[in-house]
């Protein structure tokens, strides 16, 4: 900060650092503010983050970044875009597959900012060294504490508060001059599309290997036989043919003794 200095108005002075003090509302229509700022040259570095996206679903958002940490974004706002392919994408478009870029821009930019304050009144009273009472253009009576340091001038001659006498005109304007600094950040997210899937309804060919049956050893088909004989089978043809044989034999016998 600069120490105060005040132009000359009316033929009278008020030197630097005049006024330390604190207006009411009603008075800061008297004081005149002017502030101008200086920018300096912008400082700019960049940080690129990379990552895949393996889950969203409504405004939860998980990417997967290069060095394998996974990264959980909740509650993503619907203004969030992602330029795909020059098409800016919202957090519902995203897909599970996509390759993301994050580009952070950060600008430090310092600057000087002057303000000038001006404010004019009649002394009316004034107890040295650094009580002083101005009558304000509104009528109202306004305290100032001066600063040690105040010098006055008063026809083109420097005095201090004791060189103030009831009644003379003032116009003091205090300039204060304050550096500061400036960040900025710019974030912008580009990405790629996911690998295409198959289509659910895209037939897909599998190759199958059946082995052939040797052409020179013919295939026979296999009867089963049944172990027992049906329930309804009988021993009376097995007699039958029995008491037949025997029979025959008999006869055959007699013809025999006929004969001899």
């Amino acid at each position: 900060m600069t120490t105060p200095r005040f132009l000359r108005s009316l033929g009278q002075f008020l030197a630097a650092g005049m006024l330390c003090m604190s207006l009411p509302g009603v008075l800061n229509a008297q004081i005149e503010t002017a502030t101008n700022i200086t920018n300096g040259d912008p400082m700019k570095s960049a940080k690129i983050e990379r990552g895949e996206i393996v889950y969203v679903s409504g405004q939860d958002l998980v990417v997967k970044k290069d060095d394998g940490k996974l990264v959980h974004f909740a509650n993503v706002p619907d203004s969030f875009k992602v330029n795909v392919d020059g098409q800016d994408l919202g957090i519902h478009e995203l897909k599970p597959g996509m390759k993301l870029q994050r580009t952070t821009i950060t600008s430090v930019t310092p600057r000087t900012v002057v303000t000038v304050e001006s404010i004019s009144g009649k002394v009316w009273h004034v107890n040295p060294p650094s009580n002083l009472i101005l009558t304000l253009d509104n009528g109202r009576n306004q305290k100032f504490t001066l600063p040690d340091d105040a010098k006055i001038a008063v026809n083109g001659q420097l005095t201090d508060a004791w060189g103030l006498k009831k009644g003379m005109a003032i116009s003091a304007t205090r300039v204060t001059e304050s550096p500061e600094t400036v960040i900025s950040q710019e974030t912008r997210v580009s990405g790629t599309p996911a690998p295409e899937a198959p289509a659910a309804n895209q037939p897909i060919l599998f190759a199958m290997v059946v082995p052939l049956a040797n052409p020179a050893t013919p295939t026979l088909a296999s009867e089963t036989v049944p172990s027992e004989l049906p329930t309804t089978g009988s021993m009376l043809p097995l007699v039958g043919l029995m008491g037949l044989l025997a029979l025959g034999s008999s006869l055959a016998l007699r013809k025999i003794r006929v004969s001899a």
